[in-house]
């Protein structure tokens, strides 16, 4: 490889990591906090507190191709679970909130697996997977979650749309890939409960 292949490249590497840097940092200076800013104004939210916002079937978008390794370091896709409603959880292990609605995601995975519902988990900023599968331990996490420690596929959700702004986050995808929820808060059962059953009941 030529010395300007080699520089060229490793300057895309330093951008892609700064980039993910910036998405990581914004997430950070939310963890502490369940306030959110909901940007209904762009957008045709139903009823969003500026913490939850749904969307109408009609005007719901395509969730961006989310895929790469897992904690485990098995392969996986949101795409592999189309026709089921996915629901993406954001978190880090070092996040208090996060900490603090796992077990409420994992009550509502084990009690709605039967219903057509996936949950995922997308980690990020654990620089080392050890941290996160302590995590997958501690708690009992009994579905897969992406290991994304420089948040590149959180910068797949574009600016503007339903993407993350907070952590934790949750999106949930509806049976045609769209995104129709997104969660800027710590999740109770009644929360996920009121956000999934009416995606469930959707024909």
């Amino acid at each position: 490889m030529s010395p300007q292949r080699a520089l060229r490249r490793r300057s895309l590497r330093s951008a892609a990591v700064l980039a993910g840097a910036a998405a990581i940092a914004m997430t950070t200076a939310a963890c502490s906090s369940t306030s959110g800013t909901s940007g209904a104004g762009n957008t045709n939210f139903v009823g969003g507190t500026g913490e939850i916002n749904v969307v109408k079937a009609a005007d719901r978008k395509p969730a961006p191709d989310i895929s790469g390794k897992t904690l485990t370091g098995a392969k996986d896709s949101l795409a592999a679970y189309k026709g089921k409603v996915v629901v993406v959880n954001i978190w880090g292990s070092w996040c208090a909130p996060c900490r603090a609605e796992a077990p409420n995601l994992v009550k509502v995975a084990n009690a709605d697996k039967d219903k057509g519902v996936q949950f995922l988990g997308i980690n990020t900023r654990d620089l080392e997977v050890s941290n996160a599968k302590s995590f997958d331990k501690r708690f009992g996490i009994p579905y897969p979650s992406f290991f994304d420690p420089y948040g590149s596929l959180i910068l797949r959700f574009p600016k503007g749309s339903l993407n993350p702004q907070t952590l934790p986050a949750t999106l949930v995808i509806d049976r045609q890939g769209k995104v129709a929820v997104r969660a800027l808060k710590p999740l109770s059962e009644d929360d996920l409960n009121s956000i999934i059953d009416p995606l469930v009941a959707e024909k």
